[in-house]
C-alpha cells in the first residue's frame, strides 16, 4: 500500500480542491489527480467528485474515509516509534496551528527547538478557526495543536496564556488617544466584522454585553479588516497577538471593560505522549516563559 497517495487523497479531501493539495505538500497538480486516480483504479472505487469549484467526497469515499485515516495514523505512529529508538536526533512533528501564533510564536518557538534537536522536521498545519485545529488533533492528523480553550473532553490540553480583546480603530478617529474605548461606542461606530462562523470570541462579546454592534461590514480575515480600519472605513475588535503581527496604522485601546481570549497548547487524551512530542510541549511551555506577554501600555 502507498500510503503517500492516501495522504494526498486525505489532504485534497479536507482541502476540497486539487489545486490547493497540490500547493501544500509540494506537488504539481497533475501528481495529485494521478495519484487520485491511481487509488481509483486499484480499489475500483470513485472517491471524489470534480467540478468547477472543487473536490467533494463520494458516497464511496465518504465510507473509506476513516480507514485511510487509520491507515495514515497507523504509519505516523510507526515512524514514530522508529524515531524513539534513535532518541531525538530525527523524526517528524505535525503541529496544527492559526494564524496568529504561525506569524508571532512558531517561528522563535521552532528556531530555539531544532537549534537543540537540529534533526525534527516540522509539518505546520493552519486554520482560521480553533475548532478545526481541535478536530486535527481529535483525529490524530496533527500530533498536537495551539487553539482556544477551552477544548472537547477528547483533548488534553495546557494553558499557555491570555490575549487582550483589543479595539481597533483608524488614526484619525476622535477616540484614537483615549485610554480606552467604551463599550456603548459599538453601536455608533461603522464596526467590521470578523464573521461569526469564523471567530466567535467577538460575538460572545456583545452577547454578554446586551447589544449588537452597528455593522456595515462583515470579512473573514483579520488582516483585511486592519487595513480597512486603517483607511478609516470603521472600527473593530481584534486579538492583541493580531494587531501586533500588523504594520498597519491603526490605533489599538483596550476596551472599557477588559476581554481575553485563552490560548492553549492540546494533544489528544488518554495516549502516552511520545518523546518528541512530550519535549515540545515541555519547550512550548518553556519558551514561553522567556518570552512575557505584551506591555499593558499600547
Amino acid at each position: 500500500m502507498n500510503t503517500t497517495k492516501c495522504q494526498i487523497f486525505l489532504k485534497a479531501a479536507e482541502l476540497g480542491s486539487l489545486t490547493r493539495a497540490a500547493e501544500d505538500m509540494g506537488y504539481t497538480q497533475s501528481a495529485v489527480s494521478r495519484s487520485i486516480a491511481d487509488l481509483e483504479r486499484e480499489w475500483d472505487v470513485s472517491l471524489l467528485t470534480r467540478g468547477k469549484d472543487g473536490v467533494l467526497l463520494t458516497a464511496q469515499g465518504e465510507s473509506l474515509l476513516p480507514y485511510i485515516q487509520a491507515l495514515c495514523n497507523a504509519e505516523r505512529t510507526l515512524e514514530t516509534q522508529v524515531s524513539d529508538l534513535h532518541g531525538l536526533t530525527r523524526g517528524l512533528l505535525r503541529v496544527g496551528t492559526f494564524t496568529s501564533v504561525s506569524i508571532h510564536w512558531l517561528p522563535g518557538i521552532m528556531k530555539g527547538f531544532l537549534d537543540r534537536y537540529p534533526g525534527i522536521q516540522f509539518e505546520l498545519v493552519s486554520k482560521w478557526e480553533f475548532t478545526e485545529v481541535e478536530e486535527l488533533v481529535r483525529r490524530g492528523q496533527v500530533d498536537c495543536g495551539f487553539l482556544g480553550l477551552p477544548v472537547g473532553d477528547a483533548l488534553d490540553a495546557s494553558f499557555l496564556r491570555r490575549d487582550r480583546m483589543l479595539a481597533v480603530l483608524p488614526k484619525s478617529h476622535p477616540l484614537a488617544h483615549a485610554e480606552r474605548y467604551p463599550m456603548a461606542r459599538f453601536t455608533q461606530d461603522p464596526f467590521i466584522l470578523i464573521r461569526e462562523h469564523w471567530d466567535m470570541e467577538i460575538d460572545r462579546i456583545f452577547q454578554e454585553e446586551g447589544f449588537r454592534p452597528n455593522i456595515q461590514y462583515a470579512l473573514s480575515d483579520d488582516f483585511a479588516i486592519l487595513a480597512m480600519v486603517e483607511q478609516g472605513l470603521g472600527v473593530s475588535i481584534l486579538s492583541e497577538m493580531v494587531v501586533r503581527s500588523s504594520s498597519r496604522q491603526v490605533a489599538a485601546l483596550p476596551l472599557e471593560r477588559p476581554r481575553f481570549r485563552e490560548i492553549g497548547f492540546a494533544v489528544r487524551r488518554g495516549e502516552s505522549l511520545p518523546p518528541l512530542t512530550r519535549r515540545f510541549r515541555e519547550f512550548v511551555l518553556e519558551w514561553l516563559a522567556d518570552h512575557p506577554a505584551f506591555e499593558e501600555n499600547l
